[in-house]
């Protein structure tokens, strides 16, 4: 299993904005150079368990809400990160992502069945 770090970074890099905090007050916090913040938050480098648990703490959220793309049991994270979407749409806007939404999962649900059977 690998990591994906730029999925990791992004994360990152909203929870700090949703904060209202700036790279350089995050990493002073965490007691790490700013530009390595930057590189934790771009994806360029690894960042270390002892980290991920710092950011969490001063970011408030949980290591779920930062690895949720790395664990395949994470629906609850994808479900707010969904209602997060859904929360500043417009009744029109909801309908959409809905028809989106619909027509992803049945495409999905179509081409598994398809692979099945060539199987």
């Amino acid at each position: 299993m690998t990591l994906d770090y730029k999925a990791i970074g992004k994360r990152i890099k909203i929870a700090r904005i949703n904060a209202d905090m700036t790279q350089e007050r995050l990493s002073d916090l965490l007691g790490i150079s700013p530009s390595h913040m930057s590189n934790i938050e771009t994806g360029t480098t690894r960042v270390s368990l002892t980290t991920l648990v710092k950011l969490a703490n001063a970011l408030d959220i949980s290591l779920d809400d930062i690895l949720c793309d790395s664990v395949t049991h994470a629906r609850p994270q994808f479900e707010r990160d969904i209602q997060q979407i859904l929360d500043g749409c417009s009744d029109y806007e909801i309908r959409v992502v809905a028809d989106v939404a619909r027509s992803v999962v049945d495409a999905m649900r179509k081409n598994k069945n398809l692979r099945s059977k060539d199987n």
